[in-house]
């Protein structure tokens, strides 16, 4: 035997086998229909004199309110609206009165169907309004990652369409501890912090998730500024692939100081790279605007259209293969030493993106002269990797 369930409000008792009935005098549900149909049913009293029931039935998401209302049907809504002010539908008319109302007797009281209509939405444009202290490009990689399910079921499809009565359960994983993870410290006062970041190391996490360690975690440990975001102590970037020296704000202040000189091209930065070929010239400005490529977002490319972007550079050393060269951007565009490197003919050594990848990417940033707060100005240096040498044992700076 089937378990038909009901609860007792006001001393009316209504279960699912009460609701299947009722959804078949409005001929909204036939004799093949069966009360486990009647699911999410929640009960309530808008006021002591009536009962409304909400639940869904073949995905669709009904009110029903037991009232003597005498088909009043702005008081119906209103009373339906005490559990979802926003709610959009129709009444349903009783189908076996022919004078067109909405009331239908049972049980000595009038009920009256209210049917939900939905809009669907994706799931991730879902997720970001029910929780909008998350993005939606995080939710897409929560969804990717399987953090998330509809009505039990996993989706890893952002696309994946949702209404507003579908059950959104979220499995979000544990936030790993970084707090153990160190990176050389090159200097540190009570304002800022510069650090020798490694190849291989982003800066920050790309979204709210951090899958791996980055310079943000380390700084977390050491900056006010920015805490509470993926990001604390983060001015400026180095690319994942690019080692050498970074310099973060410890505080809020400092943080508005570094980046005006930032804004202002008033720090100056020098980097060391070896290049696949010689440049034809041993010394130029590169003085070519950098876009983002349509064909691949997340490149770039020399963009008559693009920001403007300026590079300084000269070639240290060469040989028949290779040369070491000493680059000073004016301009701090995204990958912009890549892209002008590529765009004369002799990309880096190493750049998956913009060249061959190999080991590394030999691009380190070995020199960064700013202004730090206590008004001294100071020259960062983080020494060129030995792995460099390799290619030219005998250079020495």
């Amino acid at each position: 035997m089937g378990c038909i369930r009901g609860e007792v409000f006001n001393g009316m008792k209504v279960s699912s086998r009460d609701i299947l009935d009722v959804l078949r005098r409005y001929e909204m549900a036939g004799d093949e229909n069966v009360p486990r149909q009647i699911e999410m049913i929640k009960m309530s009293n808008p006021r002591p004199i009536n009962t409304l029931v909400s639940f869904q039935f073949n995905k669709c998401k009904f009110y029903i309110l037991f009232d003597n209302a005498d088909d009043d049907v702005e008081y119906v809504i209103s009373q339906i609206k005490t559990k979802n002010s926003n709610v959009i539908g129709n009444l349903i008319l009783n189908p076996t009165d022919s004078n067109s109302t909405y009331a239908l007797p049972y049980k000595g009281k009038e009920c009256y169907l209210f049917e939900v209509k939905s809009n669907k939405a994706r799931l991730d444009s879902e997720l970001a309004k029910r929780y909008p202290e998350n993005s939606r490009s995080t939710w897409q990689k929560h969804i990717k990652s399987g953090h998330i399910s509809v009505n039990e079921r996993i989706i890893t499809s952002s696309k994946y369409e949702v209404a507003d009565i579908d059950k959104i359960s979220i499995d979000l994983p544990e936030m790993q501890d970084y707090s153990q993870n160190k990176l050389p410290i090159i200097y540190i006062d009570d304002n800022v912090i510069v650090i020798n970041k490694p190849s291989g190391i982003l800066s920050h996490a790309k979204g709210a998730i951090s899958e791996e360690f980055t310079v943000a975690d380390f700084f977390k440990g050491y900056c006010t500024f920015d805490s509470e975001t993926n990001r604390p102590g983060i001015i400026h970037r180095l690319d994942r692939d690019t080692s050498g020296v970074m310099i973060g704000a410890r505080n809020s202040e400092t943080a508005q100081q570094l980046k005006k000189q930032f804004s202002n091209r008033k720090i100056k930065k020098i980097y060391y790279a070896i290049l696949v070929g010689t440049p034809k010239l041993s010394a130029a400005n590169i003085d070519l605007p950098i876009g983002r490529n349509p064909s691949a977002p997340s490149t770039f490319r020399v963009d008559t259209n693009g920001k403007p972007a300026v590079t300084k550079y000269e070639v240290i050393e060469s040989n028949d293969e290779y040369s070491l060269v000493k680059l000073q951007p004016q301009t701090g565009r995204t990958h912009q030493l890549r892209v002008h490197m590529k765009y004369i003919g002799t990309p880096i050594l190493g750049d998956k993106i913009y060249g061959k990848a190999d080991e590394r990417m030999y691009l380190h940033a070995y020199s960064l002269e700013v202004t730090i707060p206590i008004g001294n100005r100071r020259i960062f240096i983080s020494p060129i990797p030995i792995e460099f040498m390799k290619y030219f044992p005998e250079f020495k700076l």
